[in-house]
């Protein structure tokens, strides 16, 4: 019930009212508090924006997602209310605009329902570090739900809102949209603005999308795209829906990944049936090889720890967010404001950036990495000259029971097949799959050429011509 825009749409036009679809979403929400997936519900502002798209409605003057009801990864800010990035830090702190992407769907009359959990400061991959407790995945409740933005996917996937945002900087849109059944776009890097978006890191950070439909997905991403002030890497790139025979994509299918042993024998199992399916309806399947993929990973957490350490420093007690209050003096406020405000991980990669951009070791780390980066690109659009689409698993297993991951490397490696997306700028998205034997769901991820977004919804439409 309302799962979609075109659902949405159709209850209005047959005389539901938003504030209706709004009460619907409000007791769906309220019945799966063991989710954990709302931090806070905008319940007030909620209903009274439902009052004055109900008037726009009667007036004929509401925009294309009247009634359309919005979650918001709680790093994303939203004017007039809390944003916390699901961090100590910044609890109790109130946005003073809204994000670009975001208002964008405002002006359409979409409704923002509320903030949801997510890693802190988007740091993790099971939403696990979040300082309000882990988000549980709706298909079993002992599993993770992905990360960073697991409060977005559940959100989706469980019926708690119509679609919702989140960010992506390594994965955090794709693995968590596989985890749960959902469709999860991360953009060409500088498609949409970042602007109101909490950095992480901000050559890597996206904002994204979660839906229940492909359709959905289009939608949200075409309003939001494009050039904004407010934002100078943002590009002035103007989106085309395809008009290419997606039959007559050609698919490049990376080895390395397909024959990695640390993925799932039945997903691969899964992807070399759909393979064999494509190949049969006639599209053109191009191996390729990709040498680099055992240091994605290292050159993803090198890279974007360093900008986190810069990115975070604003965050000290002094500038923004929570003050201890023990500390006595300058040096204490400082030390003990981020010691008691940042949560483990944060802290664990705020070191680690600080240590790859010392004097020391600048060089050997973080210019090396660089380098690194400049490689797998380079790389990338060459193989994006042979091939249109990339197939390739959006994670390596299903999701874990909460607490079965404790070493952080492994927890890193969770990430192994989307961070190549974020590295070079590209767009991928992770579309729902199957069902594993164990019950739950995993998706399957496809990357195209930056800008190449419609490529991605061409592969949709050929993959769901196959079913």
């Amino acid at each position: 019930m309302y799962s979609s825009i075109a659902a949405t749409r159709k209850a209005i036009h047959s005389g539901k009212t938003v504030l209706s679809i709004v009460e619907h979403f409000l007791k769906e929400i309220d019945n799966r508090k063991e989710l954990n997936a709302f931090l806070e519900v905008f319940s007030s502002s909620a209903r009274s924006e439902a009052l004055r798209i109900d008037q726009k409605i009667k007036e004929g003057t509401a925009g294309n997602l009247a009634g359309v009801i919005i979650g918001i990864k709680d790093n994303i800010c939203y004017k007039d209310h809390h944003v916390s990035a699901s961090s100590k830090i910044l609890e109790g702190f109130e946005s003073l605009y809204t994000a670009t992407a975001l208002q964008r769907l405002l002006d359409q009359d979409a409704l923002v329902i509320g903030r949801l959990n997510c890693d802190e400061f988007a740091m993790g991959s099971s939403n696990e570090t979040s300082a309000f407790g882990p988000v549980k995945n709706n298909h079993n409740v002992k599993y993770v739900p992905g990360g960073s933005s697991g409060g977005s996917a559940v959100a989706v996937s469980a019926g708690l809102c119509t679609v919702a945002l989140g960010s992506d900087t390594g994965g955090s849109i794709r693995q968590p949209a596989s985890w749960t059944g959902t469709f999860g776009l991360k953009p060409t890097y500088g498609r949409i603005s970042r602007y109101g978006l909490i950095a992480y890191a901000s050559s890597f950070d996206q904002i994204g999308t979660f839906t229940n439909s492909i359709e959905d997905t289009e939608i949200l991403f075409e309003l939001m795209s494009g050039a904004d002030p407010f934002d100078e890497t943002t590009s002035n790139a103007v989106y085309a829906k395809s008009t290419q025979n997606a039959q007559k994509l050609k698919v490049g299918v990376l080895q390395e990944c397909l024959n990695h042993p640390g993925l799932d024998k039945e997903i691969k199992g899964k992807i070399n049936e759909l393979i064999v399916r494509l190949a049969k309806n006639g599209v053109e399947i191009i191996p390729l090889s990709f040498p680099y993929l055992e240091y994605m990973v290292p050159t993803y957490y090198v890279l974007t720890t360093a900008e986190a350490s810069s990115n975070l420093s604003r965050f000290d007690g002094v500038h923004y967010g929570y003050r201890s209050p023990n500390a006595q003096g300058v040096e204490e406020t400082y030390v003990l404001s981020r010691t008691e405000g940042f949560g483990t991980e944060v802290k664990r990669r705020i070191m680690t950036g600080t240590f790859v951009l010392s004097n020391e070791h600048y060089d050997a780390y973080y210019s090396q990495a660089q380098r690194v980066r400049r490689v797998m690109k380079n790389a990338t659009d060459q193989m994006f000259k042979e091939v249109d689409v990339l197939l390739l698993p959006t994670t390596p297993t299903t999701a874990f029971e909460i607490g079965a991951v404790t070493d952080s490397i492994q927890m890193y490696l969770q990430d192994i097949f989307t961070v190549h997306a974020n590295i070079t700028g590209n767009p991928a998205l992770s579309i729902p799959f199957a069902k594993h034997q164990n019950g739950m769901p995993y998706g399957v991820q496809v990357m195209a050429d930056r800008f190449c977004e419609n490529k991605l919804f061409d592969f949709f439409n050929l993959f769901n011509s196959l079913k």
